[in-house]
């Protein structure tokens, strides 16, 4: 059977944006042909890396990142536009997406950032690839926005969270979807061995260890799971945008209605999990495998 071509949409939402890697991984395992890319925030790192071809050295690096790894690349700086200048990840990701424009990449690829000088989206289809990327994934109030000429620029999910809209999409290309809040309950913790959980317990003691006073504060977490349960600074800034970005997923979703939507609930990853990679990679293959059965099955 000759699969069909994709128009492929990837969703904004941290490190639960590694399960993608694991989708594109199942689609193309699956015969299928990605022909278009739209990204917001972290899924237009990984769809630009991949338009890019470069994604497999971006899995190997991000594979082989621990939590202390994580912890090395944040740049924190005390300003008012954010606490992340974002320098030594962004010079990382740099050696994977190179100099290239975006209307040069063999695969047609969109990032959406929003400029908060106008309310306006921002839409790369075309112009520096890593600009764009930079750009889209400009947290606010975390990571420090891009300028770029009279334009102020931020995540691409404040405004539009899974860009179905933009994606250069022919008609008889099957539209995909990853969207990154999803509701329901992440199961796959439950099955990770007993081993792996005692290294993951190790690498939170080493991670805390680590932070200076203040930025401990940041990222420290109560383990109990009892109501009352304390929450980082992380949690509690990032929970009014996860909301947000769910609200806006799900207008969209009713509005587009993409042929095959591989959902990832929000309770997978919290935005800087980064150090469980090899983990969502796997998930996200899981979840592809399944929404491509069912949308074979019709």
């Amino acid at each position: 059977m000759i699969k069909q071509k994709v128009a492929l949409v990837l969703g904004s939402g941290g490190a639960r944006g590694l399960t993608q890697i694991g989708a594109i991984e199942e689609l193309e395992n699956q015969g299928y042909t990605i022909t278009s890319i739209s990204g917001a925030s972290m899924g237009a790192v990984v769809g630009g890396i991949y338009a890019a071809g470069h994604l497999p050295e971006f899995k190997k690096w991000m594979c082989n990142l621990d939590r202390l790894g994580v912890y090395g690349l944040m740049d924190f700086t005390l300003t008012t536009q954010g606490f992340i200048k974002g320098d030594k990840v962004f010079n990382e990701i740099k050696k994977f997406v190179n100099r290239q424009n975006i209307e040069d990449l063999k695969i047609p690829f969109v990032a959406v950032a929003v400029d908060i000088a106008s309310g306006k989206q921002k839409v790369f289809d075309s112009g520096d690839l890593f600009s764009a990327i930079r750009a889209s994934v400009a947290i606010p109030s975390v990571l420090t926005p891009v300028y770029l000429e009279d334009a102020v620029l931020v995540d691409g999910g404040v405004m539009n969270p899974l860009p179905m809209d933009v994606v250069k999409r022919h008609k008889s290309d099957v539209l995909v979807a990853i969207d990154l809040n999803g509701s329901g309950q992440y199961k796959s913790k439950k099955q990770l061995n007993k081993e792996r959980q005692k290294e993951l317990k190790q690498e939170k003691s080493r991670w805390e260890k680590a932070l200076s006073s203040v930025f401990s504060d940041f990222l420290k977490s109560s383990d109990k799971s009892d109501k009352k349960k304390k929450h980082n600074y992380f949690d509690i800034l990032n929970g009014p945008f996860d909301l947000m970005q769910s609200r806006f997923t799900e207008v969209l979703l009713k509005e587009h209605k993409p042929e095959i939507l591989i959902s990832i609930p929000k309770s997978a990853g919290d935005t800087f999990d980064f150090f469980r990679a090899e983990e969502l990679i796997e998930f996200g293959r899981q979840q592809a495998k399944a929404a491509i059965e069912k949308y074979e099955s019709k």
